[in-house]
């Protein structure tokens, strides 16, 4: 074991899919636990949708994002074979992952009472997108989340409700399944215990959005705070802090103090307002901030700023991330072969004495890991081609043929979440 595998002996067995159940998994996966993904002989839901169409050699690219370190095993969960492969699998397993929609895996007995009555210290974990209550049965789905939990009315601006353009709830709700599995397994190691955890987008997505919930709930504020100026970033910061134009670019204004962001850029109508509350008057110094800005050309923005000590910085594209010298220090991005070509994935995000945890494995091919995990649990070679003859379980030859005749299925996430 080293600094980047400090899981190193921590056993799991996933049910999850789309992006996230396998998102906490994978950083998990990462840091050196052997994950087992349990997915259906078709392969999981993300394999048969990709943003933008993104395929890599046939793979799909939402698959490649959240499956690292992963080994696929494929079953089928109907068949009678298939369901004693998994309980076969989750008596060596410290962990149960599940990010199915309540009560999906008790209905073919692998809910968390059948699972804890065979094996008491196991950890249970359920992603689910509202857990229990009134919403329980509702799709759990980034966007809808957004809507849900006020994400949506506080990014946008003039009363028009505006959602992050990536899946911050999917992905931050990686964050807490995994942070919530990882506590249980310390307790677990300690005490022998299990435990029940269950995480929702539900509780994510208001997680995501506390500071500013905080504010608005303890301040008896009013919704019509959240109508500002175009270019102010949210509701409870003060001006400047926003975006605003240039004739070659857009930046980024952090807080500043009025006078200095006037002095830096020589600006008389600004220097105006120094003295003026920047919240209570925020719509005004915004205005005057991109009045001051615009026509102005970034290079010299950039040495004014920098002279007077302001904070900003340049809006960049995703092309811009892709080549930042930043980036390239930090070892952000790792290319990797997928089949015949080539894939860019985004490395773990923590560093472990200046180390990223490394790739060890990418399953392609839904069941690529099928007899050797099987063998693992005990299966002789006669009895892992018999349940693979019987379909019982996929492999991986089969399974890519599989796969190939599915890429272009696109199936709307809440209607197959229903079965495993």
């Amino acid at each position: 074991m080293d600094a980047t595998t400090p899981l190193e002996g921590m056993r799991i067995v996933s049910f999850c899919h789309w992006l996230q159940g396998p998102a906490a998994l994978q950083y998990l996966a990462d840091l050196g636990a052997d994950v087992v993904r349990i997915e259906p002989p078709h392969g999981g839901f993300e394999r048969q949708w990709s943003g933008a169409g993104t395929r890599v050699a046939g793979v799909s690219t939402m698959y490649l994002a959240g499956n690292r370190n992963v080994r696929s095993i494929a079953v089928d969960l109907k068949a009678t074979d298939g369901v004693e492969v998994a309980w076969r699998l989750i008596a060596r397993a410290h962990v149960v992952a599940e990010n199915f929609r309540p009560g999906v895996l008790d209905r073919i007995g692998l809910g968390y009472d059948a699972v804890r009555a065979r094996h008491p210290s196991i950890i249970y974990a359920s992603a689910t997108g509202y857990g229990q209550g009134p919403l329980r049965d509702r799709p759990g789905q980034d966007l809808l989340l957004q809507a849900r939990t006020g994400v949506m009315a506080g990014t946008g601006v003039s009363g028009q409700p505006t959602p992050v353009g990536n899946a911050a709830v999917d992905q931050h709700g990686a964050t807490v399944f995994a942070l919530g599995i990882l506590a249980a397994y310390v307790r677990q190691q300690r005490t022998g215990e299990g435990c029940r955890v269950e995480a929702s987008l539900y509780t994510a997505a208001i997680d995501l959005v506390s500071e500013a919930l905080t504010h608005y709930a303890s301040g008896g504020h009013s919704r019509e705070k959240f109508i500002r100026d175009r270019h102010l970033a949210n509701w409870y910061n003060e001006a400047p802090y926003g975006v605003y134009a240039l004739a070659d670019a857009h930046v980024a204004v952090s807080l500043n103090p009025l006078a200095r962001l006037a002095a830096a850029l020589g600006d008389a109508p600004l220097a105006a307002l120094a003295a003026a509350d920047p919240f209570a008057r925020r719509d005004e110094c915004a205005a005057a901030v991109a009045a001051a800005l615009r026509g102005r050309r970034y290079a010299d923005v950039e040495a004014a700023f920098e002279r007077h000590g302001i904070w900003y910085e340049r809006v960049r594209d995703f092309d811009d991330v892709l080549a930042d010298p930043q980036a390239a220090y930090a070892d952000v991005f790792r290319r990797v072969p997928v089949r015949d070509a080539a894939a860019t994935l985004v490395n773990h995000p923590v560093r472990y004495d200046g180390g990223v945890p490394p790739l060890r494995h990418l399953a392609v091919d839904p069941g690529e890991d099928t007899r050797g995990v099987l063998r693992e649990a005990g299966y002789a070679d006669a009895e892992i081609e018999r349940l693979v003859a019987s379909r019982a379980v996929v492999a991986a030859g089969a399974a890519a043929a599989a796969h190939t005749e599915r890429v272009d299925r696109r199936v709307p996430p809440h209607r197959e979440v229903d079965t495993p």
